[in-house]
């Protein structure tokens, strides 16, 4: 019987799989396709995100696939009416050394996490699909379409929107349509636009298409928004037809189509993420518009937050309970995220400071424990900013699947200690868990050790 069975190889499951072979954990990942997702559905990379890629291991390859959001410039009857930023300017200070978003084909970043996950040994079996489980005390049966089965001790559903594992455990999901409008999203080459800009083509009813090249690509993404009651055409001649619509470029102009899909933005939000010893995370768990870029952001986390517990329970002798805590955490975390992108997409709010995940925080979660008679600055549940001490930077002593003691030495193993905490954290001693945020703060370290034993060291 194998540790974890992940189903679904997009950025959920391939993030998990990492984070857990480097944990020495026995996982396999099976993908219902027989090759990786083609297209650029999701293209942003929030700063948090950052963060959690630098310390996989591929955040080098990430920034060398990608590059900066370009302003957006908007088009009126082919004249160009002026160009504005997409986001807001975020300050963070020392403490974050990724600010703005950075922009990747996710066609890309799944490249970059598939070579990852086989560099530590990990593996996924292309076109396996799950048609169902069956679950009792010790573990977990996985039926495939091809009549075989997997036994594992846990499974993940990473299987989209439409997940099929989320149905067969009963899970429902509540959500809204964020827009009544019907939207288009394409991958294509063209002519005749430079690639210095966003072009964005805008009509008085509310419709409109933009362009916008895509970093490290030769190609373009296409978003429509267009009128209610329009069937989306997602073939070559149906996107040529749109943009000559919309734009001033001739039908002619788009010379490839590589990739497109039709959509209606929606949200939806699962009523629980784990059912025993199974577990909902990424789109499975929670659907988003595409505004605001935090979809897939948040699918990340989730595997970040899920990846550490789960070997813990798995190798450090951890309690199950521990794993409660995933579904605290990041399912009210999803919820405050769906009310985000909603509100982005409305026009209720800017993309900036509160798009670009820095600010998430896990202080009413049960796992956070704040023992000081005087808290300030950086509390438990906070992310751990970086900074440094001794000459050491606070997230190369983090980097890896350990925790990191700041402001007092610890015996123990497969703990980090540094001498000291930085003093923009404030006083205190404050233990950071695996995923980056502080578990534990106090005025000494009594209590160290009976917190960490909750977590299985």
């Amino acid at each position: 019987m194998m540790d974890v069975l992940i189903v679904g190889a997009g950025p959920t499951g391939l993030t998990l799989g990492i984070d857990l072979a480097r944990r020495g954990v026995d996982a396999l990942i099976v993908e219902r396709a027989e090759k990786l997702f083609p297209g650029s559905r999701g293209k942003g990379l929030q700063p948090r995100t950052q963060e959690v890629f630098d310390d996989l291991g591929i955040l080098d390859a990430v920034r060398a696939a990608s590059g900066p959001y370009p302003k957006q410039l908007v088009w009126k009857d082919g004249e160009r009416l002026g160009e504005e930023s997409m986001f807001d300017k975020v300050e963070t200070g020392e403490g974050a050394p990724f600010t703005e978003p950075w922009m990747i084909a996710q066609w890309r970043t799944q490249e970059i996490l598939y070579g990852r996950l086989v560099e530590l040994g990990g593996q996924v079996a292309f076109g396996r699909e799950v048609t169902g489980l069956e679950q009792d005390t010790d573990g977990v049966t996985a039926c495939f379409a091809d009549g075989t089965t997997v036994r594992a001790a846990y499974v993940v559903a990473a299987d989209g929107g439409r997940s099929a594992i989320r149905r067969a455990m009963d899970v429902g999901m509540t959500g809204e349509t964020v827009d009544p409008a019907p939207f288009l999203v394409a991958d294509v080459r063209l002519r005749g636009l430079d690639r210095d800009y966003w072009h964005t083509f805008p009509k008085d009813d509310g419709t409109g298409v933009a362009l916008c090249p895509l970093a490290g690509t030769d190609d373009f993404q296409l978003q429509g928004r267009l009128a209610e009651g329009t069937e989306t055409d997602t073939t070559l001649d149906g996107i040529r037809t749109l943009v000559a619509a919309y734009t001033h470029l001739a039908a002619e102009d788009i010379t490839e189509l590589r990739w497109a899909s039709g959509f209606r933005p929606r949200t939806g939000l699962a009523h629980r993420f784990r059912v025993g010893r199974v577990f909902l995370a990424g789109d499975a768990a929670h659907v988003h518009s595409p505004a605001g870029g935090q979809g897939m952001n948040t699918s990340v986390q989730d595997a970040y937050n899920l990846g550490w517990k789960l070997g813990a329970v798995l190798r450090s002798g951890a309690p199950d309970a521990l794993l409660d805590t995933y579904e605290e955490e990041r399912r009210a975390n999803a919820a405050a995220m769906l009310d985000l992108t909603t509100s982005v997409h409305r026009g209720e709010v800017r993309r900036g400071r509160s798009t670009v995940q820095l600010e998430l925080d896990y202080r009413e979660s049960s796992l956070s424990a704040e023992t000081r008679e005087n808290p300030s600055r950086v509390r438990a549940g906070d992310r751990a900013p970086d900074s440094t001490v001794d000459g050491v930077r606070l997230f190369d002593a983090f980097r890896g699947p350990h925790w990191t003691l700041l402001g007092a030495q610890t015996p123990l193993p497969g703990v980090r200690a540094l001498p000291k905490a930085p003093e923009p954290y404030g006083p205190g001693v404050f233990l950071v868990r695996p995923d980056g945020y502080v578990g534990w703060a106090g005025d000494s370290a009594d209590g160290v050790e009976a917190y960490l034993a909750r977590a299985g060291l």
